[in-house]
């Protein structure tokens, strides 16, 4: 059986899903959605406003009556990958929006691919809404076009994103998606949880929490009562569900102070919030880190680490990195790899410095060769695989609860732990005994053999 990829680009969403089928005569959209979970989000809203004009969504480009094309525009390879979609678009459909975070440059866009009908940036939902109407008008039936109560989404039934806030206030030398995406404007609260409580009612096990910076949510209220509304956010969705009936899982979280006081919600068994943190650390040396613009107390982040570790012990860390940044030296790397062997996260991914139009890393002295770049990278995986399997291995003999992601024709069911993010982290197989098993349940299963991405169980 084959095991989780290690080389995954860490910043996809999950492939989209289509089930809905159209009536006839009703105008339908297809939709791309690249990039990450964050602009997943945007294209279910997207989506959701358009269904409730009364158009059905295509799940391939010959059904639809035009395209949205939701682009990336993180990296360099991220906007190529973007431009060949809305190029395969074009020849396969003809009738194609562009929207997304490349649409913030849209002269780039229509100087490669001039007949897009029109180019809108990031969550500019009116306007997408608009060039949809001018290139297929709404046809709706009020008495059969009915909107599911949780809108539309793009994720399997069991699991879905909760975005809590927008943009970001960092000014980190290496990204643009300030630029792209504003200041960070944090959602209400109130307004969060009533579309957890629709979605936990709509029959969701898992939420995963998601934005540009999660631990800074609320933080740009000037009103607000408390420091860090992070805290009283998470635990009120901790109390949404039983702790074997709902998960909350928690990403893009940066390691301020206040984060530690998460801790003891993920410890509380009686809390629907996973024991995982989702940090990008990006690296361990503090002279690269400051290059970055980012944070540069390597050492205390390892303390915290071991704080986090000391008040749950169950606690799963997960992480990206970048190796081969501007000015990065043998031996700035590989105090990386030492600080990865102190730090002992369980999952990580890796990126190959890019540089991206705009950024200002790209004027640093120093880039690194592209030979090197692969080479640490390979490297890097190396010493993360590694630790992967060897946390994996100690997994071996130990009870976990499970929630089953697919069951494929042969009966073989592809779980995934509480330490596992959907398609980004490893999975755990069974494969015998599945029977009566449906996708979205959580059950309880004893691992009996582990790889080095991906665990192996047998139901109890």
């Amino acid at each position: 059986m084959s095991t989780n990829p290690p080389n995954l680009r860490p910043d996809l969403a999950p492939r989209a899903h289509f089930d809905a089928k159209p009536r006839d005569g009703q105008p339908t959209i297809g939709m791309v959605s690249l990039g990450c979970p964050k602009a997943l989000v945007d294209s279910e809203r997207i989506l959701t406003r358009l269904r409730a004009e009364g158009y059905a969504i295509s799940p391939d480009y010959s059904g639809a009556s035009a395209v949205i094309v939701n682009t990336c525009g993180f990296l360099d390879s991220a906007k190529a990958e973007s431009l060949e979609a809305i190029g395969e678009a074009l020849r396969e459909n003809g009738k194609v929006i562009v929207t997304g975070c490349l649409g913030a440059e849209p002269d780039y866009i229509t100087g490669v691919h001039p007949k897009v009908l029109a180019v809108t940036g990031p969550h500019q939902y009116e306007q997408v809404l608009d060039a949809v109407h001018g290139a297929v008008p709404p046809a709706p039936d009020p008495f059969v076009d009915l909107l599911p109560a949780t809108g539309v989404s793009l994720t399997p039934r069991h699991f879905s994103y909760l975005k809590i806030s927008e943009g970001c206030n960092h000014a980190c030398k290496f990204c643009i998606i300030p630029d792209m995406r504003g200041r960070l404007t944090s959602r209400p609260q109130a307004a969060v949880l009533r579309e957890a409580e629709k979605l936990v009612e709509a029959g969701v096990k898992e939420l995963l929490v998601i934005s540009q910076d999660t631990s800074a949510y609320g933080t740009d209220w000037k009103d607000r009562e408390e420091k860090a509304p992070i805290l009283s956010l998470t635990r009120a969705l901790g109390e949404l569900g039983a702790a074997d009936d709902l998960w909350v899982r928690l990403h893009y979280v940066y390691p301020y102070p206040h984060v530690r006081e998460l801790i003891p919600l993920m410890a509380d068994s009686g809390s629907a919030v996973l024991p995982y943190l989702d940090i990008p650390f990006q690296h361990g040396h503090p002279d690269v880190l400051k290059r970055m613009a980012r944070p540069a107390a390597s050492a205390k982040v390892l303390d915290e680490i071991a704080a986090w570790r000391a008040d749950c012990p169950d606690i799963t860390l997960r992480s990206t990195f970048i190796v081969g940044y501007p000015g990065e030296t043998e031996a700035e790397f590989q105090y990386l790899l030492d600080w990865m062997d102190e730090a002992q996260l369980d999952r990580v991914g890796c990126f190959k410095y890019e540089n991206v139009d705009g950024a200002r890393s790209n004027a640093l002295d120093g880039h690194v060769d592209e030979e090197v770049k692969q080479d640490r990278w390979n490297r890097f995986m190396e010493k993360a695989q590694a630790i992967s399997e060897a946390k994996l291995a100690a997994k071996v003999g130990t009870v976990q609860q499970v929630i089953v992601d697919d069951i494929d024709e042969d009966g073989i069911a592809t779980c995934r732990t509480k330490a596992d993010a959907p398609e980004i982290d490893g999975n755990l197989f069974i494969d015998e005994g599945t029977e009566g098993l449906s996708v979205g349940d959580l059950v309880t299963v004893e691992v009996d053999e582990a790889g080095e991405y991906d665990l192996w169980g047998l139901r109890r």
